[in-house]
């Protein structure tokens, strides 16, 4: 089974995914958005978002059902998807493919996002880099926010406000026994 985190930027889905890898190990996490980044070193991507790469779609699904296929363990997927389209892409995929799937979004409100964000900071202390990704992801929040309102039937609307564990617990107790 899949365990999608999704979420705007700065909601918790690494967090959150985080507490539930280190509750239960045995879990793998799949970040897509490595997938992203290799492609992005490999290809131009245009609108400067690897997600609008049919590549980057079609390559997230086959990875994850490879490493179903092969570890034959739950995969947990912190990414925000939001694009109605791609959603419908990839989970259709995945659904297509046989893979039970669990999607969860953490609603977190756009001011509390943006104070998230802020504080953030770049590890590599690179302040121009920094001021870049900021207003990339800042430009992307609100549609990010509003996203809520469009996702499929099924989705599970978590309270990002709320602390992580207790989040965890929810999710846990959505899947049952993984």
């Amino acid at each position: 089974m899949i365990v999608w985190v999704n979420g705007s930027f700065g909601a918790g889905k690494t967090t959150l995914v985080a507490e539930l890898h280190s509750r239960r190990p045995d879990l793998l996490v799949y970040d897509p958005e490595q997938v992203g980044l290799l492609l992005r070193d490999i290809v131009d991507v245009p609108t400067g978002d690897f997600q609008d790469l049919p590549l980057w779609r079609s390559q997230l699904v086959s990875l994850a059902l490879g490493l179903l296929k092969e570890y034959e363990r739950p995969i947990l997927v912190p990414m925000t998807l939001v694009d109605p389209l791609y959603v419908s892409e990839v989970f259709g995929a995945l659904a297509t493919a046989g893979v039970p799937m669990h999607h969860f979004f953490l609603k977190v409100p756009a001011p509390e996002l943006e104070r998230r964000l802020r504080a953030r900071g770049n590890p590599q202390g690179d302040p121009e880099a920094e001021a870049a990704g900021l207003r990339w992801v800042m430009e992307r929040m609100v549609r990010c926010v509003a996203a809520a309102d469009t996702m499929p039937d099924g989705t599970v609307f978590l309270d990002g406000e709320r602390p992580t564990a207790e989040l965890a617990d929810d999710v846990l107790k959505h899947v049952g026994a993984m």
